[in-house]
């Protein structure tokens, strides 16, 4: 079991040393040090940190906005991690994934999340009544993922994680899941639509 350390700071300008002292206690395997903006996960280091861990290691960070700067980004990655075995300790938060109160939490942050979602997609269908009422709503652009029962195999075996195939397939991990389940129900077709 290793401890790997994510780092990041958003500019060139600014230092990563207090993140690092505040971490360096941890006795830390494995460092990923990064100088770039938290707005979205495509960070190399970050993704290099992904790669890197395994099973029963354990990432450290010195507070959840360095690791992810929307609710829906840090809910992703603990889905990754989950899936991967791997825990994520927040020393500002106090968030330790690999304990109860530390689960009880992040549950805690995807309720409201959800709550929010819940909400939104509300709100969306009110909108498209009213569009469609008027005549102004034209749907959204489907998504086709061509060969979807390979990648479904490829997946059931082992051989490539979602957060692998979400890179490889240029789609969000929402539409993923969603394709699999589509597939896992019906296990029909080669072509798959999300509308």
């Amino acid at each position: 079991m290793s401890k790997a350390a994510y780092v990041r700071v958003s500019t060139a300008e600014q230092n990563e040393a207090r993140q690092r002292e505040a971490l360096a206690v941890r006795g830390i395997d494995k460092w990923f040090i990064e100088k770039a903006s938290g707005k979205n996960t495509d960070r190399p280091e970050f993704q290099k940190m992904l790669d890197w861990v395994r099973e029963g290691d354990t990432i450290y960070i010195h507070d959840l906005s360095r690791i992810a700067r929307s609710t829906k980004d840090l809910l992703d990655l603990l889905d990754v991690l989950q899936e991967k075995g791997v825990a994520l300790v927040s020393d500002k938060e106090s968030i330790d994934t690999s304990t109860a109160t530390g689960k009880l939490l992040v549950t805690m942050v995807a309720a409201i999340n959800e709550f929010e979602r819940v909400n939104l997609l509300e709100r969306q269908r009110e909108g498209i009544a009213i569009a469609k009422r008027e005549g102004k709503y034209k749907g959204r652009k489907a998504v086709i993922v061509p060969d979807l029962p390979r990648h479904y195999d490829r997946w059931q075996r082992r051989e490539v994680s979602k957060a692998a195939l979400v890179r490889e397939l240029g789609i969000s991990r929402p539409t993923l899941d969603r394709l699999f389940s589509e597939y896992d129900n019906n296990k029909i077709g080669v072509e798959y639509h999300l509308c």
